[in-house]
C-alpha cells in the first residue's frame, strides 16, 4: 500500500497584498480585517515548501513577497492524503475561507 504524503498548507499574507489589483479582483468579496492567505498544495512538508516559496524556488509572487508564516490550525487536520484528493481539498479550503471573507490567493 502506498504511504500517502502530500499535504495542502495556507499561508498567511501581509494585509497589504490586497493593494495588488490581481488579488484585488480575484477576492471582490473580500471582509476587510479576515486574513489574507495562499491555499496550496505539495508532496513536501508544508515546512519544507513554504521556505522554497520563499527563497524563490518554484514560488508563488504573491508568497515570496507577502508570505508571513504557515497557518496549521487551519490545515493540520486533512494532512496527510493521496495526491487526488490533495488537489480537491486545495479547492475545498480556498472556497470555503472566501466563503468566510479570507482574501485567497490559490497556488
Amino acid at each position: 500500500m502506498a504511504r500517502h504524503h502530500h499535504s495542502v498548507y495556507v499561508i498567511e499574507l501581509a494585509r497589504t497584498v490586497t493593494l495588488e489589483p490581481k488579488f484585488k479582483r480575484a477576492n471582490p468579496d473580500y471582509v476587510e480585517g479576515r486574513p489574507c492567505v495562499y491555499v496550496g498544495m505539495t508532496g513536501l512538508s508544508p515546512d519544507v515548501r513554504f521556505d522554497k516559496h520563499k527563497a524563490g524556488i518554484q514560488s508563488n509572487r504573491f508568497v515570496k513577497e507577502y508570505g508571513q508564516r504557515l497557518l496549521p490550525e487551519l490545515y493540520e487536520c486533512y494532512n496527510p492524503m493521496p495526491y487526488r484528493a490533495a488537489t480537491e481539498m486545495e479547492v475545498e479550503l480556498a472556497i470555503a475561507l472566501r466563503e468566510q471573507g479570507y482574501g485567497v490567493w490559490q497556488g
